[in-house]
Order: C-alpha cells, then structure tokens, then sequence
C-alpha cells in the first residue's frame, strides 16, 4: 500500500492532544493537517472515536531466538508485540549461543529481516573477555551494548573489576546495565534455604533479590558511568533506594545517566506473590508496594525516563515448579500499552505522558532515526485505539508462543484496534497482514 489517510483521528503526540488527519506515503508520515486533508489515498481509515498514538518502542525484550525457541521465537513473540501497540523492539544478547560477537549479532539482525512484523534492534552482549568485540560495533547500526552486573546465562555475567573498568572507559556507545549484586544474593538465598529448605515460597523473592542488592550493583555502575563519562542505561529499576541516583533536572537529550522502569514494576507488589507466585518471578524482583509506587512516582517526575516490558517467555511447565528451580521472567509485550492506558482509566498518569515515556523518550535516549513521533517525514509507525471498548485476557486472545500471561484474567478497558509499522497496517481488528516485514532501526550517533 503506498498511500494511506486517517481521517478524525484525536493525536496523541508531544505533550498534546488534538483532532487532525494524518496522511502516510511510501511508509512515512508525509502531511498532518488539523483543517483535514482532501487527497485521495489508497486505503482511508475513519478514526472517529479513536486515539492515535506513535507505535511503542519497547527497549527490553527477550525473544529466545537463536536457542530457546520452545519459549518464544523472533516471529511470535514480535507478533504479539504488533498487536499489543508495540511497532519496534530492542532485544538481548542473553540466547543461545549469547550474542558477544559481531558475527552471532548479525545472524539474529538476518532472522528478524525475515520473519519480524515489528521493526528491530539487538543489543551486543558483554563478557569479561570481549572488548576487542565490541571496539568493532558500528553505534549507528546497534541499540547498544548490554552489561550483566547481576547473575546470566553462559558467560555473561562481567564481575573482573578490570574488565569492567576497561569496558566502561572504552566502548563509546550506550552500555544497558541488569544491576544486581550477586553475592549479595546468594547470601541471602542461603539464609532462606536454611530456613525454609528446597519448598521456599516465591513470596520471599524480593527479600532474596533485596533492594541493598539492586542499590549495590547499580550505584557501583553509575560510580563508573560518572568516572569515565559513559553513556548508561540501567534497566528495570525496581526499588524506591536506586531512585537517588537518577536526575531530573537536566533535559533527557542531555543526561549521561538514565534508566527504565517496567510494567511488572508497576502493576505489580510482594503482596501478588500469594495469587501469582512463580508467574510473577522476575530478576530484578518485584518488591513492596512502596517501592512500586515510587517508582511510578518517579516515572511521573522524569528521575525515571521510559517504561518497556523485560518480556521474557518460559512455558508454564517450567514456571510451575518449585521456586528454586523455576526461572525468572514473563511474557508481556502483548499487554504493555494496554497495562498503561489501565492507569490512565484509573487517572494515574495522562495519555500524553504514556506517550512520552514509551515512545517518545526511546526514541531521543536511544536516536533512533525519524521514529517515536507523529511528525512529517518521520516513519509511519501509529498505533489507533479505542479507550472506550474492554477486553479480557484469556488463553484463547495470547499470542506469546509460550500460551500464557501474568495478566490472563485482567479486564482491560481499551482496545487497540490498528498498528501501524512502515505505514504497512500490520495489525487491523484481531486480523494480521504479514506482507512486508519490519526494518531494521537505524540511530543518529
């Protein structure tokens, strides 16, 4: 489809929300007029009644591909994300084999080109042996380069001080940071053990993966972020205690140092571990419900800069054993954006800071070239919803390949009923058009 025009559409774009139509051309926004618009177009859609807002920009997600694939897959996993809002994803180098080369990078970069609805990009992964490896990255071609401070999968986990040093002094583009400290965990787990034996319940998880220990691992990434001057992202911030190392008195396009927040952060407390258990079980933990609410307290006051998913399937059978032996992580890129607008019923957060932070802030932390924003000559990547229809999360509406959700259940009083990418409609009222695929995300660095 070359030409396509969205009539009566209210936008939902920097700071503001207006009626206007939005006319699209070769996959990029070419006019948008509050006067309306008369020329003809290949395809209109009459938005009346609906919000248009920039597709999302989930900076976090773990798609299993290459090596975990009975989890989740590139092709299902960034299809649930299109229905979901979601038109473009950063993914993590934590599969099988880990992404800690040029070479394995590329190959995940040539999987997506084939069988992403959304648009993509791959973080390289660190180890204590790579720098040389990641001196090649080209920074206007990957997202960044993503640290494990805390445990991971194969040899990912960077704990020599001299490797990180040497990290943090020399590699030039953004470095993402999962910030737990690891002894400090198992010293924990050890005490629970001892009390509670091999039946430990998943309710003490946060306890186990403390607030002391997130505090630990990230001041310390932050103390060398400020020392050589390094571009830091941390991820998932999970405690009220790490808010005092983040700014937000400085514009974002101006700060050194900046972080996310995620869904389960803020939709969840300790007190669902009773109802939810091991489906809830994330690494960073979910925490208190002071911690919760000050983390959207803090995404609210800009200390706190974009809100992702950390989506990171595992089947249910794995996520049905005992806590110590079940993994951590959970499907919800499908769900995101309709988790946000949730709050914005209940009168938690506006629509224009919902966009702000999933859309509009990933585009300027990361540069993402001409995406993030409903403005002429930018890539046609829009999400329509409906804020007066519900759904409810059930089995037979997922589309994670792993067939589950934390929020199975949950009555969602908004409906997105069309997603945008590349100006292709790949996803229009429950109906998938899997014609043209995803780009690849290009950065201004």
């Amino acid at each position: 489809m070359s030409t396509l025009l969205i009539r009566n559409a209210k936008l939902v774009n920097e700071g503001k929300t207006y009626h206007a139509d939005v006319f699209i051309k070769n996959g990029f926004i070419e006019k948008i007029d509050t006067n309306g618009i008369a020329m003809n177009a290949d395809r209109v859609i009459n938005a009346e009644g609906l919000y248009l807002l920039p597709g999302v920009i989930d900076d976090q997600v773990h798609f299993r591909e290459p090596g975990l694939t009975y989890k989740g897959e590139i092709y299902t996993e960034a299809k649930a994300g299109v229905a979901g809002g979601v038109t473009s994803f950063m993914e993590q180098p934590n599969t099988f084999p880990n992404a800690v080369t040029l070479e394995l990078l590329e190959e995940k970069y040539t999987r997506a080109s084939q069988c992403s609805l959304a648009n993509y990009s791959f973080f390289m992964g660190t180890t204590n042996k790579n720098l040389e490896e990641l001196l090649k990255v080209d920074e206007t071609k990957i997202c960044g380069v993503k640290m494990f401070l805390g445990s991971s999968t194969g040899d990912m986990l960077v704990d020599d001080p001299i490797a990180l040093e040497n990290i943090f002094k020399n590699v030039k583009t953004l470095i993402a940071t999962h910030c737990e400290d690891d002894p400090m965990i198992k010293q924990n787990q050890k005490k629970f053990i001892e009390e509670y034996g091999e039946e430990l319940p998943a309710k003490y998880h946060g306890q186990i993966r403390s607030d002391e220990a997130c505090y630990k691992s990230s001041s310390y990434a932050v103390e060398l972020a400020k020392k050589h001057n390094t571009r830091l992202h941390i991820f998932h911030l999970s405690s009220a205690k790490e808010l005092a190392l983040l700014r937000n008195d400085i514009p974002l396009n101006e700060k050194r140092i900046t972080a996310e927040a995620c869904i389960h952060h803020l939709w969840f407390s300790d007190a669902d571990y009773e109802t939810k258990g091991n489906l809830i079980k994330w690494n960073p933990a979910i925490k208190t419900t002071h911690d919760r609410d000050e983390i959207f307290n803090a995404v609210l006051d800009g200390r706190i800069d974009v809100i992702a998913t950390d989506h990171a399937p595992h089947t249910l059978e794995e996520k049905n054993q005992t806590y110590l032996k079940a993994p951590s992580g959970g499907p919800l890129i499908q769900h995101s954006l309709n988790a946000m607008l949730e709050f914005y019923h209940q009168g938690k957060i506006s629509l224009e800071k919902i966009v702000e932070k999933m859309c509009h802030n990933v585009a300027i932390l990361f540069e993402i070239d001409r995406r993030g924003f409903i403005r002429e000559g930018f890539y046609a990547d829009l999400v329509l919803v409906d804020l007066k229809k519900e759904y409810t999360v059930s089995k037979e509406n997922i589309l994670y390949k792993c067939k589950w959700s934390p929020f199975e259940g949950t009555t969602f009083h908004s409906v997105i009923t069309t997603t945008i990418v590349n100006g292709n409609i790949a996803f229009e009222n429950g109906k998938f058009d899997e014609s043209e695929m995803g780009m690849r995300l290009k950065f201004n660095r």
